[in-house]
Order: structure tokens, then C-alpha cells, then sequence
């Protein structure tokens, strides 16, 4: 069996974009890291290194075109990570939630031995399970959506850092974000026991 190497790229061309699914793997990945990535661009700015703060945004070192006296300074650069960390912590409660939702949907089973009497879908433990699996399904879903649309909201975000046009619906999509995900937050913790 003869094996043969795949030929290597022409000098200057470009890798195949990603799959589908590495493509929201990754954004899932980021979505994950905006809080500690956020405090670190703001702490190397607030040092005096903004090209390091935009490159933990994800916005490069390069000028990105620009002139290096229209380079964002560190001032812009540490409220880009401010608004990287909210999102961050948003992302992070969602990846709460999605934990939460196979913890106690996929997973109900194993992680609740019963008795099943007073439980959804009760009294059967197989009814049980069931009726939570299908009652956290989309709860996990809309949790892992809800962390790609951050991940590429930051990148949005950031657009002016990499010297390109950003969108003015960037900001305050965040903010309202933030403030959803801090009344959600605030309404789970009121209703534990």
C-alpha cells in the first residue's frame, strides 16, 4: 500500500475555510475565554501595551492598515475589554446553564435516584427522564446559540480595532445583553432554596 502526501499550498494561498463544525467548535471556544481574555487586554493596555490588549481581543497586532497615528490607544482599547469582559461573564453563565441542562435533562437519571412521585413526568423514573430531557434540550440549544452569537457580537465589537468599519448596533446590543444576562442571573439565585 503505497501512501502519498497531499501536495503543499502554492506560496501565498490561503488555507480552506474551516467546516461548519469546527467553525462553531471554535466560536464556542472564544465565547468560553472572552472573560479572561477581556482582563488581560485591559490590564496589558492599562500598562501601555495596546497592541498586546488587541491582540487578546482578537483584533490583531498589525495596524490593520492604518497609520500609525490612527492606531486605537490604549483608552479605546481597555473599553473594548471592559465590554469583552461583560460579554465574557454572560458567556460563561450560558455555559452554566448548557452544563446545568444535560446535568439535569441527559443526565437526570443518574443524577437524581429518586423517588419520582412529585418529579415532572413522574412517578416512573423513565417518564421522569424523559420529560426533563426534552424540557432541557432546547434549553441547552438556545444556551449554546446563545454563546455563538456572542462570540461573533464581540468580533463585531472589535471590528474598529482591526481597522475595520464597525456596526453602531454593536454597543448597545451588548449592553442589553449584559443587563438580561444580570437579571437572569439575579432571578436563578432568588428562586434556590
Amino acid at each position: 500500500m503505497s501512501t502519498s502526501r497531499m501536495p503543499a499550498p502554492a506560496p501565498g494561498a490561503t488555507a480552506p475555510p474551516p467546516s461548519g463544525s469546527r467553525r462553531f467548535v471554535g466560536r464556542l471556544c472564544a465565547a468560553v475565554t472572552l472573560l479572561p481574555r477581556g482582563i488581560l487586554a485591559f490590564g496589558a493596555a492599562a500598562a501601555g501595551r495596546a497592541d498586546t490588549g488587541r491582540a487578546f481581543l482578537g483584533a490583531g497586532t498589525g495596524s490593520g492598515g492604518r497609520k500609525e497615528s490612527t492606531r486605537p490607544g490604549g483608552a479605546r482599547v481597555m473599553g473594548h475589554a471592559v465590554l469583552t469582559v461583560l460579554m465574557g461573564a454572560l458567556s460563561l453563565v450560558l455555559a452554566a446553564l448548557f452544563v446545568l441542562a444535560v446535568a439535569r435533562g441527559a443526565l437526570y437519571g443518574f443524577v437524581d435516584q429518586g423517588p419520582y412521585d412529585t418529579s415532572w413526568g413522574g412517578p416512573s423514573r423513565a417518564g421522569a427522564w424523559l420529560v426533563h430531557f426534552a424540557a432541557a434540550t432546547p434549553a441547552g440549544c438556545a444556551a449554546l446559540a446563545a454563546m455563538y452569537g456572542i462570540a461573533g457580537l464581540q468580533r463585531r465589537m472589535t471590528a474598529p480595532l482591526r481597522g475595520e468599519r464597525g456596526v453602531r448596533w454593536a454597543l448597545p446590543t451588548v449592553l442589553v445583553c449584559a443587563l438580561a444576562g444580570t437579571l437572569f442571573v439575579i432571578a436563578f439565585v432568588r428562586q434556590l432554596p
